[in-house]
């Protein structure tokens, strides 16, 4: 049975902050035994990077792990065990190098994370980046892993949130640029000559934020092709890929915030219109094998022949070439509008309780948001958790606003291919 989100925020409160404040002191006695026998390397040499809960992050930090790779860190990650599979699209880090943490039980978490302390003084790491939004489990990991040099946000004067003084390089979160140059400035930090407070002084230009595509395997491009053809074919319907135009609809989020989830209702509504106007072309609902029963629904209420419900259909390793074949998609505010940004794939994602100018997708996507004046309405400062049991932010996204923002990345992608 999994630790329910809720759960592991309190705990992160009511257990972390008291762990805190007793590992500072000792975290700051620990810096200075180490100080008096042995001097940090003047640059990050073995640099690991902590962020545990959200699969899309690792494809956001892509950029600042390969600025850091390029100037000569090796790299390292720690992760839930969960969401591991998101480090493998496009394989930044080494295999080897990946730790993981179990998340489902209290029993596996303690037993991980006293685990993953060994294994950081292992394999000597000197840098640690903590890319979470000052969680204080994260915290202490950073701080009692035994890596000399150890970066991320600090609340400074800011009010809530006080995680203790794990932090060697303290930066300063800025709420008003995208996470990604978020992430970049925390390299700089980690490689900073000099002491800032706060870091990062500089400027983070939007051509720094560059992702690398996934390699798409050809045997494992074609093994998807086919599993699409053959379900089509059971299904009574005829299907040749580059004939017909393939249209991905993924209806559900994670249960970390199910306020970003449009209605079942619309996106049924979404698919009947997208084959009204569309008639030859396939409709794929996409999902995780657990999503099935919810794909399902959606299909029904929409009762569209073109339209198959594929939840489960693929592995993870198997998204990069699914969304290479297909050209366009909509989504919720979730993974697979991150997980899409490493392919050609072009984009609709749906925005209600966060902001596109903090979490927009970086690939082809546009992001379609209602601007309520409540939205966003989750952040760092309220651990992402809402009040809200009406997501009003949502449900004022309409099914013609949707099918036409699809239109003009159909028109795009066409555009592309007539290049």
């Amino acid at each position: 049975m999994s630790i329910s989100v809720n759960i592991m925020r309190a705990i992160d409160h009511w257990v972390g902050v008291p762990l805190c404040a007793i590992a500072s002191p000792l975290v700051a006695l620990m810096d200075g035994v180490k100080n008096i026998f042995s001097r940090s390397p003047d640059e990050p040499r073995k640099l690991l990077f902590i962020e545990l809960s959200e699969m899309g992050s690792a494809i956001l930090v892509d950029p600042a792990m390969r600025n850091a790779q390029a100037r000569g860190a090796e790299l390292f990650f720690l992760i839930f065990k969960s969401n591991r599979a998101s480090l493998t699209l496009l394989n930044t880090v080494k295999p080897e190098n990946i730790f993981t943490i179990d998340s489902s039980s209290l029993g596996g978490l303690i037993k991980d994370t006293l685990k993953f302390l060994l294994v950081a003084r292992k394999h000597r790491i000197d840098t640690v980046i903590d890319l979470e939004l000052f969680s204080r489990f994260t915290a202490l990991l950073t701080g009692l892993c035994g890596a000399r040099r150890r970066v991320g946000y600090h609340i400074f004067h800011g009010e809530g949130l006080w995680r203790g003084f794990m932090l060697t390089r303290k930066v300063h979160y800025n709420p008003h640029i995208h996470i990604t140059k978020n992430f970049l400035s925390l390299i700089h930090a980690a490689f900073a000559k000099e002491i800032e407070v706060p870091f990062s002084k500089i400027q983070i230009a939007d051509s720094e934020v560059l992702l690398e595509q996934a390699v798409i395997d050809p045997t494992v491009l074609m093994t998807v092709r086919k599993r699409i053809e053959k379900l089509s074919a059971d299904a009574g319907i005829e299907f040749t890929q580059g004939k017909q135009r393939l249209i991905l609809v993924n209806p559900n989020a994670s249960d970390l915030l199910p306020q970003r989830r449009w209605a079942q209702q619309r996106f049924s509504e979404l698919i009947q219109g997208l084959n009204r106007h569309y008639p030859s072309d396939l409709i794929l609902i996409t999902g995780s094998p657990a999503e099935f029963e919810y794909v399902e629904k959606v299909r029904k209420v929409a009762n569209v022949k073109q339209a198959l419900n594929f939840a489960g259909q693929v592995s993870f390793a198997e998204l990069p070439p699914l969304y290479t074949l297909s050209d366009v998609m909509v989504t919720n505010d979730s993974g697979p509008g991150h997980f899409s940004a490493v392919t050609p794939l072009r984009t609709v994602v749906l925005f209600g309780p966060e902001t596109p100018a903090l979490y927009g997708s970086i690939g082809k996507s546009i992001a379609i948001t209602a601007n309520l004046a409540c939205s966003p309405c989750v952040s760092a400062a309220n651990h992402r958790k809402t009040p809200c049991h009406d997501n009003v932010c949502m449900q004022a996204i309409t099914v013609p606003q949707v099918l036409e923002r699809m239109a003009d990345q159909l028109h795009e992608a066409d555009q592309e291919r007539a290049r």
